[in-house]
């Protein structure tokens, strides 16, 4: 079923204009939060990225030096220990070959030939991988001097004994001496080059490590330093102007409704700020205008006060002094019929007629008026309410209409409200009534329902009458507006008006139901209150 919700009431809009936008922010307040922390993070993220750069430098460079110290030059030492070792050897074991000529020496010699030769291949591999080239030509130098000892005195030696027997030794003990003197010589350069190296390798390594020391200190202090501007940001950013903005507001709640609200960052509470002055500016503003209005209003209650009274003299005189001169018009009219009545012609009694109607509407017309002005003015006390008793009672009321007009009034099972029980009876009864006399062709049917809606009742007054075009929803509730001739559906166009203003004293709203194509008659809905801090529904 399609329904046409009633129109909302006119809320009570503020047609103020905006706020004016507040002024923009210099300096560095024109900056956000979000920027503050962007630029400060990523001079942070820059920092952190230069020095953990120069922490993998660092640990690489060390890397290498100890490498070069570990790997390569002490092992070259080690081998030309091993080297020498050999050489002498070979010099001890062929020189007392040729004083003996025993082999076991020769083979002595032999024995350290392949030692040392096993040793210079191993130092040749390791002397690539030092820097500069002294170590490749003091190894150089070494196999020369070696390889000349050999030629000119071990290998001598070796092919002369079979001649000279065991006096080869003497025979080239000189040659020896020169001989051996310059592998030495060879040794002790290549040592001491190897000593240099490894010297300088441990400086570096040492060097290193304070470099590394230090870097480790710069990246601390990148973190302490990024923590402390973080902190410095978020007091001086962030607490401090809350705290000022807070204190201003404070200082506003107070009393001092002219102190300005303003702080100068960051940009969002500065634009905050702004807005919130704003908004006090205009709420001090609109107080003073209020209180004028107050003053202005408080005259105006005390001339609505005297108006009402004025109103409720006057609808005691329209009761009573009113009603009693159109009683009269209307008795007296009535007898003059009666009394005269064989001497005056059709005419004149229809003027008769005339006038006791018009006296009767008259008559009518004021008691509408006077119901309506009394709607919560004159007896208007709430209270729970239950429904189905008003609806008995408005039914009671209406009797003998239903049964002239052959009418069924059916209802659900209905709730009860909170509200004025004389009132209410009235509603239902004007709305009833208004099925019974705005009837089709079959007899009228009108029914009662109710259902929950939040905190209200929305109740419906569906009849098979003749309808209402929906086009006339808002004209039908206006007081003395009729869509009908006056000859053909009598009435003083009064009682939705009365419906709607009971209703709405209810604190509800009533409206047409838009009709269903091809469904004959009228629905009515509107809305009671429930019953306060009681179940429903």
């Amino acid at each position: 079923m399609r329904s046409r919700r009633p129109p909302d009431s006119e809320a009570a809009v503020s047609h103020l204009a905006p706020l004016p936008p507040p002024a923009p922010p210099s300096g560095f307040g024109r900056l956000p939060l979000g920027r503050w922390f962007l630029i400060t993070g990523m001079s942070v993220a820059l920092a952190f990225a230069v020095t953990a750069g120069l922490t993998i430098a660092q640990v690489n460079y060390l890397r290498v030096a100890r490498e070069a110290v570990v790997d390569v030059i002490d092992p070259a030492v080690l081998r030309t220990l091993e080297a020498s070792t050999a050489l002498t050897a070979q010099e001890s074991s062929i020189r007392t070959y040729g004083r003996t000529n025993e082999d076991q020496y020769l083979q002595a010699y032999r024995s350290g030939l392949a030692a040392e030769s096993a040793a210079m291949a191993k130092l040749a591999a390791l002397t690539g991988r030092m820097p500069g080239g002294s170590a490749k030509a003091d190894l150089a130098r070494l196999e020369q001097a070696s390889a000349a000892w050999r030629r000119d005195f071990a290998d001598v030696v070796v092919a002369k004994v079979p001649t000279l027997k065991k006096q080869t030794a003497t025979a080239y003990a000189q040659i020896n001496t020169q001989r051996f003197t310059a592998v030495r010589a060879a040794l002790s350069a290549q040592q001491d080059d190897l000593s240099r190296l490894h010297d300088q390798g441990s400086t570096k390594i040492e060097a290193g490590w304070r470099t590394f020391y230090v870097v480790l200190v710069v990246l601390a202090l990148v973190f302490v330093g990024a923590a402390v501007t973080f902190t410095l940001i978020v007091r001086y950013i962030v607490l401090r102007p809350i705290s000022r903005l807070t204190q201003q507001v404070r200082a506003v709640a107070l009393g001092d409704f002219d102190r300005t609200l303003q702080v100068d960052r960051p940009a969002e509470l500065a634009e905050l700020s702004g807005h919130v002055d704003a908004m006090r500016d205009r709420i001090v503003r609109e107080w003073r205008r209020t209180a004028d209005a107050e003053r202005l209003l408080s005259d105006q209650t005390v001339e609505l006060r005297r108006s009402n009274a004025e109103l409720e003299q006057f609808a005691y005189v329209a009761s009573h002094d009113l009603q009693e001169p159109l009683r009269k018009v209307a008795s007296f009219t009535q007898m003059l019929e009666q009394r005269y009545g064989h001497e005056l012609d059709d005419r004149a009694k229809q003027y008769i007629a005339f006038a006791v109607d018009g006296a009767k509407r008259m008559q009518l017309l004021i008691n509408d008026l006077l119901d309506l002005s009394r709607v919560g003015r004159v007896g208007g006390e709430k209270a729970p309410t239950d429904v189905e008793k008003v609806l008995d009672t408005a039914t009671g009321n209406l009797a003998a209409q239903i049964e002239d007009t052959d009418a069924v009034v059916t209802h659900d099972e209905l709730p009860a409200v909170y509200g004025n029980r004389v009132l209410l009876t009235q509603l239902f009864q004007n709305l009833i009534g208004n099925a019974l006399k705005f009837r089709s062709d079959e007899p009228p049917r009108a029914h009662i329902s109710a259902t929950e809606q939040g905190d209200m009742w929305e109740f419906a007054c569906a009849d098979n009458g003749i309808g209402v075009d929906s086009k006339y929803a808002d004209r039908i509730f206006l007081i003395f507006q009729r869509l009908h001739a006056r000859d053909v559906y009598p009435g003083t166009g009064i009682g939705l008006a009365l419906c709607r203003k009971i209703v709405e004293y209810h604190g509800g709203k009533i409206w047409l139901e838009d009709p269903d194509p091809g469904r004959s008659g009228t629905t009515f809905r509107f809305t009671l209150p429930a019953i306060p801090g009681e179940p429903h529904g």
